[in-house]
């Protein structure tokens, strides 16, 4: 019986040995790891345990977090020591609404921002800069010249340019220059020669083409359903270039520590170019896609095997978009008081206009979602979000509310009582916080005014509602860099200094979750993403310090060093 005794002793004995307990409890089998990260503060995302000092990843995941003792014990021979000397490891972060494809267009674009993320301050600049881009290999070989992020508002002239002021740069090619806002456009008269665009053009359904002073001849500028059109007919990639491009957004998504990306707005084209990338073994990152509900030929990918809540080589179809409105900065969003400073020519009431006028229409297309339980995604302006509530409560009566996770993208403009009816409906918001840094002061000397701009993006106001939220860059309206979107979402600073709304900032911590965990649940992935847990994957990013430790103040000054999916490094700084 004693030998017996000691035989099981000995057998529990060798069994737990065999076991590494680390971090709250969580065993996993005693095998040498990969890779293990130590040396600096490893941020889990994790409340049951926030803080960390080692990992160890195997596979692609994460097998051990906690201790770096505990965490050694994982140590083989093979086994690679990252050394994180002081910097500070995060989950990669989680895109929950962007424009990878239309990123990757940025990307080779000329870079028409205006200061601090390029240098168009004035139409002289937009000219001298489109020139340069003129002499350059895709305008050389494509007999194209495309701009992109001008922002009148930021503008010293404080408008739009013309087609006159395009024609300048030249008049053979066709010139197109994208809004920051991605809504609008400006083209030459060249390019609206090549689109059929002439003063009898009646402006399409939920859009405008704007007019010189005779109120026929347009001056250039494309709101909307017109700027997309137009830029349908003017800009068409060649397949090899529009991989190009897409490889190019991915890598732009990595260089700010995406691990996760959103491509809202889908066609079939688009799709098509995803999956044989997906295919070839060519995506660094996970991107899930979202086809524009409204084009019929994008929906066909609904019905396809890539329609799923799992990656294959990286790509899925998630759910599909459908835009209500346009942009505040634009003054295309659609609200329910007026503009403070209506655009030139519009009268003291406006308050711009649906994409889709016919309420009937939109409570169809959300019948269709919700009976084919799809997620479905998109608002801005509050008269465009009331459209969404009363289209999704009709929809739930008739099917259910579920666990479809449907989401307000921007929800910028949303107001209290509809915070309260999104609960209730199970809506939840992707607040656009970036705009208090790019448009702040602009959202308070011209579009909104000085009351409303101060609950712009009113993320705060969610959070007492005890709401799970996302914090988004709709990339490239600006750069996808979540830096801008921890500091903007934390510190409500305007391009001037100014705090436009203080009582709708939130801490660091939860502005940490809006991009990694939260953003993961919005995607259906809380299981396998979002924090550093044994069993998720190793999808990390590593900041050259701890967010929570610094100053709030200066979280613009972090660095993105290294982006890693799944174990293995995809960015890393020079």
């Amino acid at each position: 019986m004693v030998k017996n005794g000691l035989r099981k002793r000995a057998a529990t004995v060798a069994l737990i040995a065999g076991i590494a307990i680390v971090g709250c409890g969580a065993a996993v089998a005693q095998s040498p790891a990969e890779v293990i990260y130590a040396g600096g503060d490893v941020v889990t995302i994790n409340d049951k345990q926030p803080m960390a000092e080692a990992v160890a990843v195997r596979d692609g995941k994460i097998v051990a977090v906690g201790s770096r003792e505990a965490v050694l014990k994982l140590r083989g021979p093979q086994t690679k020591m990252e050394d994180l000397a002081g910097r500070t490891l995060l989950p990669g972060f989680i895109d929950a609404h962007g424009h990878i494809s239309m990123t990757g267009l940025q990307a080779v674009s000329a870079n028409l921002l205006p200061p601090p993320d390029g240098e168009g301050k004035d139409i002289a600049s937009l000219q001298r800069l489109l020139r340069e881009y003129a002499q350059g290999p895709v305008a050389t070989k494509y007999k194209i010249i495309i701009g992109f992020g001008y922002d009148d508002s930021q503008l010293k002239e404080k408008r739009h340019p013309t087609r006159q002021e395009l024609d300048v740069v030249s008049k053979d090619l066709p010139i197109i220059i994208i809004h920051q806002s991605s809504h609008l456009a400006v083209g030459n008269t060249k390019a609206l020669e090549m689109a059929k665009i002439t003063a009898e053009s009646k402006n399409p359904e939920g859009g405008v083409i704007q007019r010189e002073a005779d109120g026929k001849t347009p001056n250039g500028v494309l709101e909307e359903t017109a700027f997309f059109a137009f830029a349908a007919v003017i800009v068409k990639p060649s397949p090899e270039s529009f991989v190009a491009m897409l490889l190019a957004g991915q890598d732009l998504y990595a260089r700010f520590g995406f691990t996760t990306g959103h491509d809202g707005r889908t066609d079939k084209s688009t799709n098509e170019a995803w999956v044989a990338l997906a295919k070839a073994g060519k995506l660094k990152i996970d991107v899930v896609s979202y086809p524009d509900i409204t084009v019929p030929d994008a929906m066909g990918s609904m019905a396809t095997p890539w329609h799923s809540r799992t990656y294959t080589n990286g790509f899925r179809i998630g759910g599909v978009k459908l835009s209500l409105d346009g942009s505040p900065q634009g003054k295309t969003a659609y609200l329910t008081q007026p503009y403070f400073h209506p655009p030139p020519g519009q009268p003291k009431d406006y308050r711009g206009y649906p994409a889709i006028p016919d309420d009937a229409e939109v409570s169809r297309l959300f019948d269709q979602a919700y009976a084919n339980n799809w997620q479905i995604i998109d608002t801005n302006g509050d008269a465009a979000s009331d459209q969404m509530i009363a289209a999704v409560k009709h929809a739930v009566e008739k099917y259910g509310r579920g666990d479809r996770r449907t989401v307000m993208i921007h929800a910028q403009t949303v107001r209290e009582d509809q915070l309260d009816a999104m609960k209730e409906l199970g809506i939840g918001p992707s607040f656009f916080s970036m705009h208090t840094f790019y448009w702040g002061d602009w959202h308070r000397e011209e579009t909104l005014g000085p009351v409303r701009a101060e609950r712009i993006s009113p993320a705060m106001s969610a959070l007492r509602r005890g709401m799970i939220f996302t914090e988004h860059h709709d990339a490239p309206v600006a750069f996808p860099d979540a830096i801008r979107v921890l500091s903007s979402a934390v510190t409500w600073r305007t391009r001037s200094g100014d705090i436009l709304g203080a009582d709708q900032r939130i801490p660091v911590d939860v502005a940490l979750k809006s991009v990694t965990l939260w953003g993961a649940w919005q995607h259906f992935e809380e299981a396998t993403k979002g924090s550093i847990e044994v069993g998720k994957l190793a999808d990390f990013v590593i900041l050259s310090e701890n967010p929570l430790k610094i100053d709030p103040e200066k979280l613009s000054t972090l660095k993105v060093l290294e982006t890693i999916k799944e174990g293995k490094t995809i960015y890393q700084a020079k």
